[in-house]
Formats: C-alpha cells, structure tokens, sequence
C-alpha cells in the first residue's frame, strides 16, 4: 500500500511496515502542470492566501489512490493539521507525527515508537531498514560533496537527488542503483567554473527554473540546505532515534543557523538565498537570517509554481552582482 506523507519522517517505518512511502511534495511539484493541482485545492474551497504547497498536496489527493496519509503535526507546517482534518473527513486514515518541541533522543523514541505502532512494524525491522539505507545516505552525502567540492553536480542536480531521499521514490534498491549510475557519470564531467558560490536555505523552491537563471547570471548553488537535512547527512547513527534528533529543520531557528553558518563557512560561499513561501510563517524566521549570519543574505518568496517573474529575476541579478 501506499502511505503518503507530507515532509520527512522516519522512512525507515514505513518500509518496516511493508508499504511504500510516497512523498506527496515531489508528486505535486514534478507534475507537468502543478497549477493544476493549486486549482484543484482552491475549487475545493482552500483559500487563495493557502500556501500553495499544501493546496498542492490536496489537489495531488484528490487524483491519487492514496488512502493512508502521515501528517507532520508537530515541527512542520501547522496548516498540516487543517489539512488532516480536512483529509479525515474526506474519509483517508490520518496518521500524525510529531517531531519533540525541543532535540531530544528520549522523546524522539518514544515518537518512533508510536509510529511503528501504528503502521503495524516491529522495531526489529526499522532497525534492518535502517541498516539498508545508511549506505545509500552515505551516497548522497559523496553526491553533496561533489557538488561542492570538485564542482561536479550542479545545484539542481543536487537537489533532485538529496530532496528525493524523504521516500528514496518508494524503492530504495533502484534509488541505490540510480544513485550509483549518476555519481559514476559524473565524476566524468570536466569542474564546473563559477566565480560565486551560493547557497539556499529553506523549504525547496516552487520556482520552477531558479537554478538555471542563477547559473547563467554567473553563479552556482552548492547548498541547498534543507534538501541536505532530508538526506540525514551526519552518517550513521547507532539508532533511528539519535538519527532523526540531528535533523534541524523540525526544532528552533538558532540550531538551524548554526548549522548554516558552518556550512556556508566550509563550502566558502559567497552569499545565501534564503527562501520562504508565501504565507508561511516561516518568513517572520527571515528577521534571525539577516541578524544572525555574517554574509550577505538576500530573501526571496514565490506564491505559485512557475518560473522566475521579473522582480525577481531583478533582485537575484542585483544581489550576484553585488557579491560579484
């Protein structure tokens, strides 16, 4: 069966459970015409001033057979829970997880626990499920190195690559097979050569061409923060718990702006694209950016999937030629 889910959660459960997750984000998002989806949700009766990413989730509901949903209650978006309640009374069976308020290993436990009650695994199997895909994040983490190291992988292959390691596109095994295909290919390339490197932090962008605009204005992304989270690059851990408690994006600000800074430090990046979606709450975040960084951080919001509008396409030039 397939269980859909709406941001990163132990995946290591479902699979336990013997059904296969499916990341509803990347369904809405890869579709040819993801406004559909928007326009879906909204004739539904989802409010215009919706982020478009959970309108995204419903439209993709609404066309799926998925009857299994995992809601992220608590560390994610808090228009999750309307959209579970919502769900619910469409008749799908709701599951919520919620990450603990605070890191914690002994919280994060009994959270697990609770889902692995719920999808019917034992713990025994997360923890063979665990073992299975540690190799493969430590893939992913050689892909990242790649991009900005050597210079190999460019910013939107990496996100397509770390962003689909929330469900590893429901069969980890080809995922591996795929992974290792890509990395040997691309360690082939000649070094890509660009004077600025950027990095982005926040949820994954809905423009649908930012990368390549980036690129041909002379720059390259060789951060993507949040995609990176989802890959659990900090390599294994001796349980799921302590895995899952070094994710950042779940818990305060300051813990992911400490990670921030040293990434930006180590990869020597020129400036950081920090980007939030219309209507979050997690533009008032924007604020601790701008104090708390000590490089030039230029803020960016899209409301609908599409391409670069022209403001934008302004500010971006401006801000690489500034750093230039």
């Amino acid at each position: 069966m397939k269980i859909g889910i709406t941001s990163t959660i132990p995946v290591e459960v479902v699979f336990a459970s013997g059904h296969t997750p499916c990341d509803l984000n990347n369904i809405f998002i890869s579709a040819p015409d993801p406004e559909h989806f928007v326009r879906q949700a909204e004739d539904a009766g989802f409010p215009r001033t919706t982020c478009a990413w959970i309108k995204g989730i419903y439209g993709v509901l609404l066309e799926e057979e998925i009857d299994t949903i995992i809601i992220v209650s608590g560390g994610d978006c808090s228009n999750s829970i309307a959209l579970g309640e919502v769900l619910s009374h469409d008749g799908k069976r709701i599951i919520p997880f919620s990450y603990p308020l605070k890191p914690d290993v002994a919280e994060m436990e009994i959270a697990i626990a609770k889902l692995i009650r719920d999808l019917g695994a034992t713990s025994d199997k997360v923890a063979d499920c665990k073992r299975q895909l540690d190799p493969i994040r430590q893939k992913l983490t050689e892909l990242d190195r790649l991009t900005w190291h050597d210079n190999l992988v460019s910013g939107a292959e990496n996100l397509l690559q770390l962003v689909s390691s929330s469900d590893f596109n429901g069969n980890p095994g080809l995922f591996s097979t795929n992974l290792d295909e890509f990395i040997t290919q691309a360690v082939k390339r000649q070094p890509r050569n660009h004077k600025i490197r950027l990095g982005i932090a926040g949820v994954p962008p809905i423009i649908s061409n930012l990368f390549e605009v980036i690129e041909e204005l002379g720059a390259a992304v060789v951060f993507n923060e949040v995609p990176r989270q989802f890959s659990l690059p900090w390599g294994p851990q001796s349980t799921i718990a302590e895995q899952y408690t070094r994710y950042t994006y779940p818990y305060q600000v300051e813990r992911r702006l400490d990670d921030i800074a040293t990434i930006c430090a180590e990869r020597q990046i020129d400036g950081l694209i920090h980007y939030t979606q219309t209507f979050c709450f997690r533009q008032i975040e924007d604020i601790l950016f701008k104090r708390k960084l000590d490089i030039p951080v230029l803020s960016l919001e899209a409301d609908q999937p599409g391409p670069v509008d022209g403001r934008t396409l302004t500010r971006i030039e401006t801000f690489i030629e500034m750093l230039q």
